[in-house]
């Protein structure tokens, strides 16, 4: 098959932000922990997966848990328009010299995909079709936790974020809807959120030992959900798991809580955030100093919320990646052509 090559915007559609794979020790103990009390809704299972969504979600899975010796991140999904983008894809992607193969069928529910290791590290699971499932909004008796309504973002840690960015907009197409930058004369980017559904981002990269994820974001229907979800964690005995918030971000201007689940792997909660669309529009600008980027209102973060991270895996599946110290300056690791 004739596939014609070109940038990735140029040549494929890639849709949204698709699903996250978390790693965990004890598969029984986290189905638990997010079905009982956040509220995703199992879809199906295997011996050693368990696939998950959220009540908006119409599509077999968003979250999957996958029974792992360690914690951390196995991949990040994200959906493209058709079969067709996937073939295209994968030339490009080898013409950059990055890793790139069909899956197989080792994910339920999910049709062709496409597993490439991207220029950071990162694990990316590519695909156009998936089951369809039952919509759940109005099925409020099936409703309970803090029944997220979407899994909204992931961010990323990168030791070069400049770099990121430039890989997401000018490589992928995706848009900026906001970014953090540094003071001249060595301005660059430090961080920037990143979109292609109409909302304030599908993936943030950071500055930051790496290749690692920092979170994993939920979207909650309002802000009461957020200050319930605080209230059910704690009475389950999960009140120490609360890591920061709630809070309301300067970007993004979501009302939060982070938390970490009982591997340790850490998630939030959020709501809040505005409409975006438009993937050429400029994006808002904070400076690196400004510090209600992070915190409109809210305690400051802890310690272990900047230090700490989750592992992400190798390409074959077999490690946990070794993460490098950020570019200081920074060196560009990926060169547009």
């Amino acid at each position: 098959m004739t596939v014609s090559t070109g940038r990735i915007k140029d040549i494929a559609n890639i849709q949204k932000l698709g699903h996250i794979e978390f790693r965990t020790t004890d598969l029984e103990r986290a189905r638990d922990f997010y079905v009982n009390l956040i509220g995703l809704h199992e879809t199906e299972r295997d011996d050693d997966r368990v696939y998950l969504r959220c009540t908006e979600d119409k599509q077999h899975h968003t979250f999957v848990l996958r029974k792992a010796e360690s914690a951390g991140v196995g991949h990040i999904g994200f959906v493209v328009s058709s079969e067709d983008d996937l073939d295209r894809m994968k030339t490009r992607f080898e013409e950059l010299g990055l890793p790139a193969r069909w899956a197989g069928n080792e994910m339920l529910g999910q049709g062709r995909t496409l597993r490439v290791q991207d220029p950071f590290g990162f694990i990316i699971d590519y695909y156009a079709e998936i089951k369809p499932t039952p919509w759940l909004v109005q099925q409020y008796h099936l409703h309970r936790g803090a029944s997220p309504t979407r899994i909204d973002h992931v961010n990323v840690l990168t030791p070069d974020a400049q770099a990121g960015y430039d890989w997401y907009t000018q490589e992928l197409g995706f848009g900026c809807a906001e970014l953090t930058e540094s003071d001249p004369p060595e301005k660059r980017i430090w961080a920037s959120w990143l979109f292609r559904k109409s909302t304030v981002h599908d993936i943030a990269v950071m500055t930051g030992a790496g290749p690692a994820a920092h979170h994993v974001g939920f979207s909650l229907p309002d802000p009461m959900a957020v200050i319930r979800a605080c209230d059910m964690l704690a009475g389950a005995g999960y009140a120490d798991s609360l890591e920061r918030g709630p809070a309301r971000h300067g970007i993004s201007n979501a009302l939060f809580v982070y938390v970490r689940d009982p591997d340790g792997n850490r998630f939030e909660l959020y709501t809040g955030d505005y409409l975006t669309g438009n993937t050429a529009a400029e994006p808002i600008r904070w400076n690196l100093n400004n510090p209600v980027r992070q915190t409109l209102w809210g305690a400051p973060p802890p310690r272990r919320w900047f230090e700490e991270a989750m592992a992400v895996e190798t390409f074959d599946g077999t490690a946990m990646q070794d993460t490098k110290p950020p570019l200081l300056p920074a060196v560009p690791t990926y060169v547009l052509d």
